[in-house]
């Protein structure tokens, strides 16, 4: 019997060979667009799941809120993770890791910068399940100064050399640091990057005691089948214990009086696998994924395949009527209804098949273009389970059964009597399904565009948007640190440079914050407030060409500005500080003793984080000589300025001992914020495209079934003296007016989607009635093409042709 089944099923094929081709097409783009989707989905789900105690494995994060600032952030104490190992039970281990930033590495002469190392305990290898090729786990990282690299980055610096118990000095520290060991590289799909690993207990603030120092991501091991609420529950005893005797002692408050004053301290678990997929945290590793546009993806992939599908339907069942006199024979033969069904949709299986084979073909070719779009590494692998043949058979299976259920029903319902009357064709003229999935089709269409205009236009904002200072043309220096105490004489020697126009030096800058700290008001010593800590020189302000709204800059003529602050509008805003004369701030010294900062300026509001957030407070106090870390900024003119870098490269290897220069643009920096937006924009174009493509084919294939249907009355029309303008209104007035109430339909759903994912970026743009007018003119504009030549066509026939045809 299938046989038979398949045998009749491609007999009719060959009578409906064009229509046959748009329907392959279009199922074999919209299921290689679903499949594509289902594989960026299922890889930016995976991360962190190589790890074999990854059920285990939970990562402390600090919910803070100080003066209304609230911090939640992978950011912990050195002193946690082993005092909660000592006094918690359910406790197995902890690892502390943080990374270095950019570091030059050298071996025999020659030097490496490598940007993805990371200080680790030796407890690594006990979270992380990564390969180890060389050395012993237990005592890789156990000691100081001893450092573990990756398969890849050993293979770089000693070629065909055995690495281990080999000297490498790394940036500016004066001792050699020991290779212990060689592992496998990190896994793509893990939340951190790494190629050299350095021991934690190197790192000099390894046994800092202080509690409110949050500077690393701890990680806990969980017992088996212990609970992680259960170690939850006792974090909040534990900062009692600790943290209340620092908030007396920096702040002047108990633990119950600074929770009263509306603050908050503490923190929570977030389980390994979630953390990739949580971009409320702050991290120092790699950036958190948002849900969000998975959602938005895996909508659009069931869209697009539904397209496709509707795409079956409207042409199966517009091709009804010649069909019909087929279904009518058989039943007169005795076929029953159920053998018809069962033949339409054999017909329906086999095209969803041919489409899954064509859809896997594009997939393949397509994939590599796809990964260097998104920056990830898909991999289309038919073995890589055993339950991906039976999962793709059945996606194809449902593909099926979605397109031919409703026609084969539709079509095995039909009368014999009335179908060999030759009455079916008349009855088959009204379509209101067909329009119906047309208006869908559209709908989704419209969608489509309208959402990705508004995404486009949000990023675009996002790029021109005045940030309050001068950021073109700026490059920043990293590892200021490699200049030791000889910073200011770098500077001098680069602003005689040609083209560079000035030059600055900074432990922060625009966009790449890292010092969030806690502040007092002298006379208001009941509050506190957290500011991001930007310790500068005097040249900063002229650099980034920043704008003072109150009092004055640090000035090498006051020997007292070494001891003041400038804050940002916000600051005085927030702080509701009203005159600044009178204003001190206040924070711990290094040595324990309170320091009183006198503000003597106000700086104009910048944007120092993402445009996703709003402007924060932020505080710039003077950089003392022994802060040798940090970046250099050089402003320089837009002429000739490769040869300005050049010489700034030649003074810094002079002063470094010839170490590489490291530097970026700061422009290019802040456009990189934005590089998850771009990339889902790009996307979002592309099976957009897409979409209206397959609804395009859907729709010319109706149209070509239409003009065929009313080949008789266009003849009439021109033999009556229509002319081919007024026959083509006749014929396309349908078509929009379908589009019209597609957009009709779209625009309130992509209205609420929209300013639902604006709702992500506190500085956002309105999308406009003229958004969504474009969107429903672009949908009419490629609807009306797609029409448009079979309509000419047809209207162009002689009339006595046409009138012969029935």
């Amino acid at each position: 019997m299938l046989k038979s089944l398949i045998r009749y099923s491609i007999r009719s094929f060959k009578r409906q060979r064009s229509y046959i081709i748009i329907n392959i097409l279009g199922l074999s783009i919209g299921i290689a667009c679903s499949l594509l989707i289902t594989l960026f989905v299922i890889n930016e789900a995976g991360y962190d799941r190589y790890n074999v105690n990854r059920d285990r494995i939970f990562r402390i994060v600090l919910n803070g809120k100080i003066g209304g600032q609230e911090v939640i952030g992978a950011f912990t104490p050195s002193i946690m993770g082993p005092t909660m190992l000592r006094e918690v039970p359910e406790v197995e281990d902890y690892l502390r890791m943080t990374g270095r930033g950019p570091t030059i590495v050298e071996y025999n002469g020659q030097t490496f910068t490598e940007e993805g190392c990371i200080e680790a305990d030796s407890s690594f290898f006990s979270f992380f399940t990564i390969p180890v090729i060389k050395g012993d786990p237990a005592a890789m990282l156990n000691a100081s100064h001893k450092v573990v690299l990756t398969e890849s980055t050993a293979r770089k610096i000693f070629g065909n050399e055995d690495p281990l118990d080999k000297a490498l000095k790394l940036g500016t520290d004066t001792v050699r640091y020991i290779v212990t060991g060689v592992i496998g590289d990190i896994p793509p799909k893990s939340h951190f990057t790494a190629n050299m690993i350095t021991s934690f207990m190197t790192n000099p603030r390894y046994e800092d005691p202080i509690w409110m120092n949050n500077s690393f991501s701890t990680y806990l091991l969980i017992r088996p089948n212990a609970s992680y609420l259960d170690v939850e529950k006792k974090i909040p005893d534990m900062l009692v214990r600790y943290v209340g005797p620092e908030l007396e002692r920096y702040m002047g408050i108990t633990i119950d009086e600074f929770a009263s004053q509306g603050n908050r301290y503490t923190y929570f678990l977030q389980g390994l696998t979630d953390i990739h997929l949580d971009p409320s945290v702050q991290q120092e590793f790699r950036e958190a994924s948002d849900p969000k546009y998975l959602w938005i993806f895996g909508s659009i992939a069931v869209l697009i395949v539904l397209i496709a599908a509707i795409n079956f339907m409207n042409l199966s069942t517009a091709q009804a009527s010649r069909r019909a006199k087929e279904v009518g024979i058989k039943k007169v033969s005795g076929s029953t209804r159920g053998m018809l069904v069962s033949q339409f949709l054999t017909e329906s299986f086999i095209l969803a098949f041919i489409s899954l084979i064509l859809a896997l073909v594009i997939i393949k070719i397509s994939l590599p273009y796809f990964n260097n779009l998104l920056g990830t590494r898909l991999e289309l692998n038919l073995l890589a389970g055993w339950y991906t043949i039976p999962a793709l058979l059945l996606f194809t299976l449902l593909v099926g059964i979605m397109s031919g259920s409703y026609p084969a029903l539709f079509l095995s319902s039909f009368d014999p009597y009335t179908v060999l009357k030759g009455s079916v064709r008349n009855s088959m003229q009204n379509g209101r399904l067909r329009r119906v999935l047309v208006i869908f089709q559209f709908a989704v269409s419209i969608l489509l565009i309208v959402g990705t205009m508004i995404m486009y236009k949000q990023i675009r904002f996002m790029l021109n948007k005045d940030v309050g200072f001068n950021k073109e043309q700026l490059v920043v220096i990293n590892r200021a640190g490699a200049l030791g105490p000889r910073v200011k004489a770098f500077k001098d020697a680069v602003k005689n440079i040609p083209g560079v126009v000035n030059i600055t030096n900074s432990t922060a800058v625009p966009g790449r914050n890292n010092n969030n700290n806690g502040y007092r008001l002298e006379g208001r010593d009941e509050e506190s407030f957290l500011m991001q800590t930007n310790y500068v020189d005097y040249d900063y302000l002229d650099t980034y060409g920043m704008t003072l709204a109150e009092g004055r800059f640090f000035n090498e003529s006051y020997a007292t500005d070494q001891q003041a602050c400038l804050i940002n509008e916000n600051a005085v805003r927030d702080f509701q500080i009203t005159d600044i004369a009178q204003t001190r701030f206040m924070r711990p010294g290094n040595d324990g003793n309170l320091l009183h900062l006198q503000v003597i300026g106000v700086v104009r509001n910048f944007n120092h984080e993402s445009l996703r957030n709003p402007i924060q407070p932020y505080i710039f106090c003077f950089k003392p000589d022994n802060y040798t870390y940090g970046y250099l900024t050089v402003r320089l003119t837009a002429d000739n300025y490769q040869s300005s870098l050049g010489s700034i490269e030649s003074i810094w290897k002079e002063f470094t001992g010839n170490s590489p220069l490291q530097y970026y643009f700061l422009d290019e920096d802040f456009e990189n914020m934005y590089i998850q937006e771009k990339q889902n924009a790009q996307m979002a174009v592309i099976f957009s495209i897409l979409a209206i493509f397959i609804a395009a084919l859907g729709l010319f294939g109706l149209t070509s079934f239409t003009v065929e249907q009313r080949t008789k009355e266009i003849g009439v029309r021109k033999a009556m003296g229509s002319s081919v303008a007024g026959i083509y209104i006749v014929i396309s007035r349908e078509i929009i007016t379908l589009v019209s109430l597609s957009a009709i339909i779209a625009w309130p759903v992509i209205y609420y989607v929209s300013d639902k994912w604006l709702e992500n970026f506190h500085y956002r743009i309105e999308a406009g009635v003229f958004t969504f007018i474009a969107g429903l003119a672009i949908a009419l504009g490629i609807a009306m093409l797609t029409i448009s030549y079979r309509i000419m066509k047809a209207a162009r026939v002689n009339p006595a042709s046409s009138l012969k045809y029935e």
